[in-house]
């Protein structure tokens, strides 16, 4: 390699680099922007109107790492970049757990020859047609997000649609935009996302679901954008690598097949409707593995060694997710979040009425990367937002369609995004190669959502 090839791989977008630099920036706008609070309901919504400013000692003390008892309020001191970080882990250590554990699940899969096998027979049930194939699994991935709020559960696949992707002779990417494409245009659209509209509609004063036939036309146009944008990355025909009745389906194939579609069944059943949260997703996985194990009849000594490089493969994934964890921590603990959504919606408020819904989705977005949780988001901007929206004629359902708009197309690229660093790792793809596939995209689709709450905006949606 020369030095000028040498030079330019080292600029890379690396995803551990990125997220120190996030770190570094929140660590300095602790210093920039002044500190205040709103007073929060027991639930912890803000109540509007009563933000207030704290005051901050700037001073050479804060520079310290450590802050003194009752000294009061201080922003973030240089060592915050690397503290902030533990402190971000322990706070998602719950996820970081999930993560690894799904690893491990599939450290064990990948040694049974499962994945391989299913592969082969959804070839054949398609006949080997790339546009067919993309389709069905792009609008079946896509139904579970936006009707049933899936996201982290889509870890889960990962592997088997970057094995896809070989299987059809594609770059991984393929299988990756599948999944990640259709995951986040779900999420965009919330026709029925329990997790985001169960928030939101409610600040709002809407009843929850409410609306959902707009939201339904959004996501078939915003679907069909999607899956063009994805079926460019694949060659037509497509050129398969073997034939699709090349493996045949062995009895363990077929009971750890079983295995994996009953895991996803209770997956999406416990989340709606037993609260399973990451810690009892992550036992789940290591249970699956145990299962996986004895059914696909590897020797305990070898499933272990499995599932142990598994996990092991998920770790820059988990710590990842730590350090943008710590972003939030640090931005929390110089207490300028709320200083931010209240300059936010005081801008938009000066707005002409045309342009304040269209407003809203980007001031969502500017949250979307300090905020990376949607319904935290949510608590936070929606009982400020809504009522700037309410004096200039907006009703409370646009104002969530902008809510969904904005926050759904960020975390398209966010690089504050745990899930989105979770996905990239999980299969091994790049921070800067994901971006520059996605951009386009996103510029299209934002196009589409400023239209979108335009029109809501001039129908009284």
């Amino acid at each position: 390699m020369n030095p000028q090839t040498a030079k330019q791989t080292d600029w890379k977008l690396d995803p551990v680099l990125m997220m120190f630099a996030a770190l570094a920036i929140a660590v300095v706008m602790t210093w920039l922007v002044p500190s205040g609070k709103f007073a929060r309901e027991s639930n912890g919504l803000v109540k509007p109107g009563t933000y207030s400013t704290v005051n901050k000692d700037i001073s050479r003390s804060a520079l310290l790492p450590r802050v003194v008892e009752g000294a009061g309020l201080k922003p973030a001191s240089p060592a915050a970049i690397l503290t902030a970080i533990p402190a971000g882990m322990v706070k998602a250590a719950s996820l970081i757990f999930m993560i690894t554990a799904l690893g491990g699940m599939f450290g064990v899969l990948r040694t049974t020859g499962t994945l391989e096998v299913s592969i082969d027979r959804l070839l054949a049930f398609t006949g080997g047609s790339t546009g067919l194939l993309t389709t069905l699994l792009m609008i079946a991935i896509s139904v579970g997000s936006t009707f049933l709020g899936l996201i982290s559960e889509y870890l889960l696949i990962i592997p088997l649609f970057l094995a896809l992707s070989k299987r059809l002779g594609l770059q991984p990417m393929f299988g990756f935009a599948i999944v990640t494409v259709s995951a986040k245009i779900g999420y965009i659209a919330s026709v029925a996302n329990p997790v985001i509209l169960m928030v939101a509609q409610p600040i709002a004063g809407l009843p929850i679901f409410s609306g959902f036939v707009f939201r339904l036309v959004l996501w078939v146009v915003f679907m069909a954008v999607g899956i063009f944008y994805v079926m460019r990355l694949a060659r037509e025909p497509a050129v398969l690598v073997t034939q699709p009745h090349a493996t045949p389906l062995s009895g363990r194939h077929t009971a750890i097949i079983a295995i994996l579609g009953t895991a996803v069944v209770t997956l999406v059943y416990c989340a709606a409707e037993r609260d399973w949260r990451d810690s009892e997703f992550a036992a789940f996985y290591l249970l699956m593995a145990l299962l996986i194990a004895a059914v696909g009849g590897l020797a305990p000594r070898r499933a272990v060694h499995c599932l142990v490089d598994g996990m092991r493969s998920m770790m820059l994934a988990g710590f990842l997710v730590g350090m943008a964890k710590g972003v939030e921590v640090i931005l929390q603990n110089g207490q300028i979040l709320d200083t931010i959504v209240n300059q936010l919606a005081t801008w938009a408020s000066h707005l002409p009425r045309a342009m304040i819904a269209m407003a809203l989705v980007f001031i969502e977005m500017i949250l979307g990367l300090l905020i990376p949780s949607g319904s935290a988001k949510a608590a936070i901007s929606m009982p400020i937002l809504v009522p700037v929206a309410h004096v200039a004629g907006i009703s409370g359902q646009t104002t969530v369609l902008a809510y969904l708009m904005g926050n759904g197309l960020i975390n398209m690229f966010a690089p504050t995004s745990g899930m989105l660093l979770a996905y990239l790792a999980t299969a091994d793809i790049s921070y800067g190669k994901w971006l520059r596939y996605s951009l386009p995209l996103f510029l299209i689709l934002t196009v589409l959502a400023l239209v979108a709450v335009y029109v809501a905006v001039a129908i009284g949606y």
